[in-house]
């Protein structure tokens, strides 16, 4: 009898325990699990922290409207504190842990390469939504397009020609300075296609210097480049490093133009550098809200409805990285993770927030380079070039 007792209850438990795993199993029918991996913390938080805002009111407009496939997405968030190895970890955990279909995120260059080495061996969609290190989508040693990453943005060639031919057609600066993070693949990159194309268009580098992040004194960098006499100088470098140099180097008497990229796109900017010693300086960057079409104007709209502020660039990149993943799945039909890379690498005519775009067969994001100017500590549009 007691015996009897023992197997009736062990079949009771197995019975509730399926019902548990079939409870799950529900659950996920009715969602589309997406991973949503950014800079939550550490020196580059503030990029990651609003491509996330953009991200996630894009799968909440998304979500509202229906969903896709029937089904809505739910978001898996995972903080990658702008390091590489947090980056491959997070990336990890969304996709073996929580078993996303595909992933989003990242603003920075070597968190975004470092995370790509896990997507592609977990043959998992991966749509970074601010790195230009073309390092992201192809690996550097075999010379091979990744199969399963992409991205929403521009790369650093586009970005630093861009650059370069401002500095030489715009402000008309025959001779440059450099300053490069040495620590940063992304300032490196830009540093190489600058001078590149700075030399063929006839400028001349007059001095070319480096730092760490998180250095604190420039002055020394910053002398030696005074004594060459530049007319202009180039800091593709992050937000909290450049406020500094440009302070010090106004300090020193440097009131010579400055330009940099897409990196200085902060509030922190002004914070470190001072509204003043920030006139006179100029960055390449994806978006501005004054370049105006109906998506973008849509998104501001949302944007500043949800956040009660205007979006910046890195909202607008996380904004159109979500939607580009999600219409691939839609185009899919299917959460097939192989279907979706597909849908992705034939992505033409997606309506992003700064017009028309496609991805090329390197799986990068073929769009403008919008040119910003600082004044009095507001971004004021310029132009935008097209590829």
């Amino acid at each position: 009898m007691k015996k009897k007792r023992v197997i009736t209850s062990l079949l009771a438990m197995s019975l509730f325990v399926s019902g548990l795993v079939a409870g799950c199993g529900s659950s996920n029918d009715k969602d589309i699990k997406i991973g949503m991996v950014y800079e939550l913390s550490g020196n580059t938080a503030s990029y990651g922290t609003s491509a996330a805002n953009g991200a996630k009111l894009a799968f909440k407009e998304i979500n509202e409207a229906g969903g896709v496939l029937g089904k809505q997405i739910q978001i898996v968030t995972a903080d990658n504190k702008g390091e590489p190895s947090e980056s491959a970890n997070a990336m990890s955990k969304v996709i073996n842990q929580d078993q996303v279909t595909a992933v989003t995120g990242f603003t920075v260059s070597s968190c975004g390469i470092a995370a790509s080495a896990v997507a592609e061996a977990h043959k998992t969609p991966f749509v970074a939504a601010a790195t230009v290190n073309p390092k992201v989508t192809v690996d550097e040693r075999s010379g091979k397009v990744k199969d399963y990453t992409f991205r929403a943005c521009f790369i650093d060639s586009f970005q630093g020609t861009v650059g370069a031919e401002f500095a030489i057609n715009g402000l008309k600066a025959k001779k440059t300075a450099i300053m490069t993070d040495n620590s940063s693949d992304y300032s490196k990159g830009l540093t190489e296609v600058f001078k590149e194309t700075y030399a063929k268009g006839g400028g001349q580098i007059v001095a070319e210097e480096s730092y760490l992040q998180k250095d604190q004194d420039y002055k020394p960098v910053l002398t030696k480049i005074k004594a060459q006499n530049p007319e202009l100088i180039y800091i593709p470098g992050y937000y909290e490093d450049v406020g500094k140099i440009i302070k010090q180097a106004r300090e020193l008497g440097m009131n010579i133009p400055v330009l940099g990229a897409d990196a200085w796109d902060s509030p922190v900017l002004v914070e470190m550098g001072g509204i003043q010693s920030l006139n006179n300086t100029f960055f390449t960057n994806f978006y501005s809200i004054e370049d105006k079409n109906p998506v973008s104007n849509a998104f501001v709209e949302h944007y500043q409805k949800e956040y009660g502020k205007l979006p910046d660039s890195m909202a607008a990149m996380g904004y159109d990285a979500a939607k580009l993943l999600v219409d691939a799945i839609k185009r899919a039909d299917t959460t097939d993770k192989e279907k979706i890379r597909e849908a992705l690498a034939t992505t033409t005519d997606f309506a992003s927030v700064s017009g028309p775009m496609q991805i090329n067969d390197k799986h990068d994001a073929v769009r403008g380079v919008v040119i910003l100017e600082l004044i009095d500590g507001k971004q004021v549009y310029k132009e935008t070039v097209k590829p």
